[in-house]
């Protein structure tokens, strides 16, 4: 029986980069992949990546046609569209992707490194000795054959379905379900338009509750007179037909007149804070698997590549000093929450405050300025910003017939200010960590009772 230090079930970004970071330190790894090693990287996807991201990793950037357009920031469009904000910073440039080949040359990333990649595998379960997942066993989906593979940890890099994530016991103290709520389906096609449109180099987003409930609708540009346009809507009761909704919205406007479909499809995206706990005895949870998506504008792949990177490190280091116990895995959970994962706590508050909101509320407030272009850019960004006094003054002399809405944004901010404030008290050991969550489970409680419900 093959034994290896790490199995990685998923070869998507988040597996790659755990893979990749494990095996340049020396570990053995292994790649447990359900796709054909040709298809990995394929996916429905937005295809933004942050160039930020690239650079915090220490990635080169790749020039194998794997970064199809350069993005210099996003336009929010108010729902009636009569205001655009324009979000041009060093955060939102980036690039769109072609999700192939950038999967690919990810991929490329690992087995260069060493990883050994066993593709046509389809995850079945973890394998679970005496409160420790020990490996995992998988149907090889060429000869039919269920085969066991052993290690030390096993990285759960499934994506939103979390397959390890799922079938772990309780005791072992992560979650295991994510609340529709919590979920947005999309549908995205990839459109090739009868000329260039003027816009090339901004990402463009719509705001429509009507439209897209909980979520937005995007055009993004990918050269060459193709876009990749899409829909997302959060999943509560009763939420409307995503690919519907996009084809009696966005394709009605006069670009898409005579356009072509290259490629269309459906999938869920995570969008909430990040998973409180990730680890446990043998097992990491990375990825959309861990709830790793900004929940603003549901971009994923960053995160999920930081959150590999971060996974590999702290297994190698786990590894290098004994057993893979929830105590030395614990140190992810701390990075990737001082990281990244803050940011999206507090987002995960300004997403209920956006779900809240009229399109009415949502014009006026755009249109009258009672929300920035410079709150929106802090916002997205998970930073703290505040309403000074002259500027306070100001948006309520111009918010009087919309006060109710003034006042949901100040009580909004304080809010993510509180939650940030929270996340920076994320316990170094798990000893401290159940009196952390009931008070995260709390604070988040309280936002959605007085924006949400």
């Amino acid at each position: 029986m093959e034994k290896y230090d790490a199995l990685v079930v998923g070869a998507g970004t988040a597996g790659c980069l755990a893979a990749k970071t494990m095996a340049e330190s020396g570990l053995k790894v292994c790649i447990v992949e359900k796709k054909p090693r040709e298809q990995v990287g394929e996916k429905i996807c937005g295809d933004a990546l942050g160039e930020h991201h690239l650079k915090f990793l220490g990635l080169e950037k790749p020039t194998g046609g794997e970064l199809e357009a350069k993005i210099d920031g996003i336009k929010i469009y108010s729902p009636d569209e009569n205001t655009v904000f324009t979000i041009a910073d060093k955060d939102f440039v980036g690039y769109l992707l072609n999700r192939r080949l950038f999967g690919q040359w990810v991929l490329k990333k690992a087995t260069d490194k060493g990883a050994l990649l066993e593709d046509n595998m389809n995850f079945r379960s973890p394998i679970i000795e005496k409160g420790s997942v020990v490996g995992l066993t998988a149907k090889n989906m060429k000869t039919g054959k269920t085969l066991e593979l052993r290690s030390k940890v096993v990285v759960d890099a499934t994506g939103y379905f979390g397959m390890v994530r799922k079938q772990l016991p309780a005791e072992m103290g992560i979650d295991r379900e994510i609340a529709n709520e919590d979920v947005e389906a999309c549908y995205r096609e990839i459109r090739q338009l009868k000329q260039e449109t003027a816009n090339t180099t901004f990402c463009e987003i719509y705001l429509n509750q009507k439209a897209s409930p909980g979520g937005y609708i995007w055009i993004f540009p990918k050269g060459g007179a193709r876009v990749n346009v899409g829909i997302g809507t959060c999943m509560r009761a009763n939420y409307p037909n995503p690919k519907q909704q996009l084809y009696e919205t966005a394709f009605k406007k006069p670009m898409f007149e005579g356009s072509l479909i290259l490629t269309g499809g459906s999938w869920f995206d995570p969008v909430r804070r990040p998973w409180d706990n990730m680890v446990s005895n043998g097992v990491v949870l990375t990825g959309d698997a861990a709830s790793l998506v900004n929940p603003i504008h549901g971009g994923g792949i960053g995160p999920s590549m930081l959150s590999g990177y971060l996974a590999g490190k702290q297994i190698v280091e786990a590894l290098s000093k004994g057993e893979p116990t929830k105590e030395a895995l614990w140190g992810y959970n701390k990075k990737y929450i001082d990281t990244y994962g803050k940011k999206q706590g507090t987002l995960d508050i300004f997403k209920m405050f956006l779900l809240s909101c009229s399109d009415e509320d949502l014009n006026y407030g755009m249109n009258e300025k009672l929300m920035t272009e410079d709150d929106v850019l802090k916002a997205g960004m998970g930073d703290d910003f505040h309403l000074n006094i002259t500027e306070t003054a100001k948006r309520v002399f111009r918010g009087i017939r919309r006060v109710g809405f003034l006042n949901k944004l100040r009580l909004t901010v304080a809010m993510m200010r509180g939650l940030s404030a929270h996340y920076n008290s994320y316990p170094e050991t798990p000893q401290n960590f159940e009196l952390w969550r009931m008070q995260t489970v709390k604070l988040i409680g309280e936002a959605k009772q007085k924006l949400v419900n």
